[in-house]
C-alpha cells in the first residue's frame, strides 16, 4: 500500500515577479510592473500543482528559516501537500527572479539557495518516503547527485518521472530511471548535446526525431512539451501526437511544473502515457490562464470544466 500517489523531490523558491513591455537586451534597462512576491520553485509548484487536482502528495525539500521559507510551507500545507519531508535551514530560502512580457512568455533567473543544499545524504534519510510513493518527480534546480541518489534509493515498481530543468547533459543511470523523461524544445537540444551534428539535433528534424534520438539514450519513454502546438509522446511502441487546449495565454509561469505534476499523477493512477499527457494538456492550458505559478494552478472541476468548453476534447490553436 503507497501513502502517496506522488512524491517530488525538487527546489522550493520565492518567485519575484515583475511585468515588463518587453524583456531586456544585454546592457538594457527597462522599467517594469510593481514586484509581486509569490511562493514558487519547480519542486514546490509540482507539488502544489498535484496536490490540486487531488493527488496524494508529499514534498521532499530544503528552505531558509526566514520568511520566504515560512511563505513556502504555507503554501504547500494549505494546498493539502505533506511538508514533513522539507527540511529548513543551511542557506536563505531560493529565488527567483521572473520577468513577463505581455504575450505571456517568461524569463527567469535562479538563485539557488537552500535548493543547492538538498543533499543526497537528505535524499538516503528519507528513504521510507521514497519509498512509500507510486511515482517519484524530481527536476534540476537541485544537485544532479542528490538527483542520482534518489534514483538508487527508489523501491522497485516506483516510477520515475524527471524535467531536466535546469538542462544538463544526464548521466547515463539517471536517463535508464526516466519513465518518462519530460522535456521542451531547448531542453531537448541540451539533453541531445546541442551540437549540429548531434542526433536529433539537427535544423531539419522535428519532435519524431528528436524523440527517437532521447530514447536512444536509455529513458524508458519520452514526452516533449510543444507549447501551443501540444506535446509528443514516445516509447518503445512508437510516437503519438497530443493536441493543445485553446485558451488566451496570460502568463506561463509554472504551466510546464503543473503539466508534469498532473502527467505524474495519472501515471500514478494507472493511466497510459498518452491519456495522462493529453490530461496534462488540459491542465498546462488552465494554468496560463491566470497570473503567478501555484496560485494559477487549477483543481480538478476547473480542468474538467475547460475541458467542457473545448467541446470534451482537446484542441489544436
Amino acid at each position: 500500500m503507497y501513502d502517496y500517489d506522488l512524491l517530488v523531490v525538487g527546489s522550493a523558491n520565492a518567485d519575484l515577479v515583475i511585468g515588463v513591455e518587453r524583456r531586456p537586451g544585454a546592457g538594457e534597462t527597462v522599467l517594469g510592473s510593481d514586484l509581486a512576491l509569490h511562493p514558487g520553485g519547480k519542486g514546490a509548484n509540482q507539488a502544489v500543482a498535484a496536490a490540486r487536482l487531488g493527488a496524494r502528495t508529499a514534498l521532499l525539500a530544503r528552505v531558509g528559516d526566514d520568511t520566504h521559507g515560512r511563505l513556502l510551507l504555507d503554501s504547500q500545507r494549505a494546498a493539502g501537500v505533506d511538508t514533513t519531508g522539507v527540511l529548513c535551514g543551511g542557506a536563505p530560502t531560493g529565488v527567483a527572479v521572473i520577468t513577463v512580457d505581455p504575450s505571456g512568455d517568461n524569463s527567469i533567473v535562479v538563485s539557488p539557495g537552500a535548493n543547492a543544499r538538498l543533499s543526497p545524504a537528505d535524499v538516503a534519510d528519507a528513504g521510507d518516503r521514497l519509498r512509500a510513493a507510486r511515482v517519484v518527480s524530481v527536476q534540476l534546480e537541485i544537485p544532479l547527485e542528490t538527483v542520482a541518489e534518489v534514483v538508487r534509493t527508489l523501491a522497485p515498481g516506483t516510477r520515475f518521472v524527471l524535467n531536466p530543468s535546469p538542462p544538463v547533459e544526464l548521466p547515463a543511470g539517471i536517463l535508464a530511471a526516466c519513465d518518462p523523461l519530460i522535456l521542451n524544445e531547448h531542453e531537448v537540444r541540451v539533453v541531445l548535446g546541442r551540437t549540429p551534428e548531434a542526433p536529433g539535433a539537427r535544423e531539419g528534424d522535428g519532435p519524431e526525431e528528436w524523440a527517437r534520438a532521447l530514447l536512444a539514450l536509455g529513458p524508458r519513454s519520452v514526452v516533449i512539451t510543444l507549447g501551443e502546438r501540444g506535446a509528443l509522446v514516445a516509447d518503445a511502441g512508437g510516437t503519438e501526437r497530443v493536441a493543445s487546449v485553446r485558451v488566451r495565454a496570460v502568463d506561463t509561469t509554472g504551466a510546464g511544473d503543473a503539466f508534469t505534476a498532473a502527467l505524474a499523477w495519472r501515471l500514478s493512477a494507472g493511466e497510459g502515457l498518452a491519456d495522462a499527457a493529453r490530461y496534462a494538456a488540459r491542465v498546462g492550458a488552465a494554468a496560463v490562464t491566470k497570473e503567478g505559478a501555484q496560485a494559477s494552478f487549477p483543481t480538478a472541476a476547473e480542468v474538467a470544466a475547460l475541458t467542457g468548453a473545448a467541446g470534451g476534447e482537446a484542441v489544436e490553436r
